[in-house]
């Protein structure tokens, strides 16, 4: 009886030793699954009340969703105070990557340099900051060039004098520097043109048609009005409509959004350029990927090719 007493102790011992191995391995298997999984990506955007922000978005989620990670968009509405809690939660929620389109030029670095310094890779998109190499790397579409072409089309279209107006976007934003840049380095060397009222209006689709209103009213001898985007040619076309001056009034936008390129094929609006925000949230998500699979070597900046749509080849695009 001693003997089997002694037996059924030494065994209950080995059974005990043995279960927290088990179990220790069995943690580590969990671990490792855990590990195996691709990650998180959130896609922070500037703000989803226009279009072509919101197709920035969607496409880079989709993209990553695609690619095999949980991704999740997130609305800055224009705000800084607003991107910087996005920022916040998602560095607290242990994200893996970030694609943005940030508010603000000065004001988003600080949001940027948070997200580097936790160890998050940030792939800006659309929008620079003013902070040189800090972003793990830029994909934007070549405002100066593109806004260059919409500046072509204006002589063709309008001639080589005249009075014109032009609405810019927000003054935080280096794209409307930009574009205005490329738009005047065509339009000054034209001396015949006179630029007789130049005001932001935020990138906004109201605010740009009370802008021309009053442009119109000050100066009503206006020919054509450059808008540094897209929903802005579209507030500005209802102001040249509330107005009567269809026909006298040329506007000309920048983005390549649906309602102005089919605006332009029924002989409305006069030009905009194209540039793809499904393009640019693509090549983001794909560097996102490649990432997080251990490759570090990205250009610092992808510029994006943008091309001048007028009457002649907007049934193209809407194809």
């Amino acid at each position: 009886m001693k003997n089997r007493y002694v037996t059924f102790i030494l065994c209950l011992c080995a059974l005990i030793a043995i279960v927290p191995q088990y179990a220790c391995t069995g943690n580590s298997g969990q671990k490792e699954a855990g590990e195996t999984k691709k990650g998180k990506v959130a896609v922070i955007i500037s703000t989803l009340n226009n279009p072509w922000f919101v197709i920035l978005g969607e496409t880079g989620v989709k993209r990553c969703q695609e690619l095999g990670y949980e991704a999740t968009v997130f609305d800055s509405q224009k705000d800084v105070a607003k991107e910087v809690e996005n920022f916040d939660n998602v560095i607290a929620a242990g994200y893996n990557a970030i694609i943005c389109d940030v508010v603000d030029a000065d004001g988003s670095v600080v949001n940027v340099r948070n997200a580097i310094n936790a160890g998050i890779p940030v792939f800006l998109t659309d929008r620079e900051i003013n902070a040189h190499n800090l972003a793990t790397s830029t994909v934007i579409a070549d405002n100066y060039a593109g806004c260059v072409e919409v500046g072509k089309a204006f002589i063709e279209i309008m001639g080589k004098e005249g009075k014109y107006a032009e609405i810019l976007g927000e003054v935080g934003d280096n794209n409307t520097w930009t574009r205005s840049g490329g738009f005047h380095s065509v339009i000054d060397r034209y001396k015949g043109w006179k630029m007789v009222a130049q005001q932001s209006a935020e990138f906004d689709r109201t605010k740009s048609m009370e802008v021309l209103e009053s442009m119109l009213q000050a100066h009503p001898d206006i020919q054509a009005v450059f808008c540094g985007n897209d929903v802005m040619a579209l507030g500005a076309w209802q102001a040249v409509v509330s107005s009567g001056k269809q026909g006298k009034v040329k506007v000309f936008g920048f983005d390549g959004e649906a309602g102005v390129v089919k605006s332009i094929s029924e002989g409305k609006i006069s030009a905009t350029a194209m540039q793809s925000p499904a393009q640019m949230a693509t090549i983001a998500a794909e560097f996102a990927d490649k990432y997080m699979k251990g490759e570090r070597d990205f250009p610092h900046k992808i510029p994006i090719a943008v091309e001048a749509i007028t009457a002649k080849n907007a049934e193209k695009y809407l194809k």
